[in-house]
């Protein structure tokens, strides 16, 4: 549910996003907080429950964090537009250099 429907919702877009570290830190306080709601709670041994460490979500997930997947859109946008050809708005765009007056 998390990686069909919630991660491409958030992430829309991101290719073209400026990641600074307030932007970061939020993404990663909602990915957090869905994977402890998706995930539920650890029972322990004595039978008491306990919330899971982000260090457990985080090996449950296989440390593929947002923040990672953001940076892999990214990458990939990157190639994806420097492999089109020249004549695309797309490259005319990246490869534009203004005038200097």
């Amino acid at each position: 549910m998390y990686w069909s429907i919630r991660r491409p919702i958030v992430t829309y877009g991101c290719e073209t996003w400026v990641l600074k570290e307030t932007i970061k830190n939020k993404l990663m306080v909602f990915e957090t907080k869905v994977l402890r709601r998706i995930f539920g709670h650890t029972k322990e041994r004595d039978g008491t429950w306990r919330i899971k460490t982000n260090d457990e979500l985080d090996a449950l997930m296989s440390h593929k964090n947002i923040i990672n997947h953001i940076k892999a859109q990214r990458l990939s946008w990157f190639g994806h537009s420097h492999r089109m050809p020249e004549e695309r708005m797309v490259k005319r765009v990246y490869k534009w250099k203004p005038m200097l007056t």
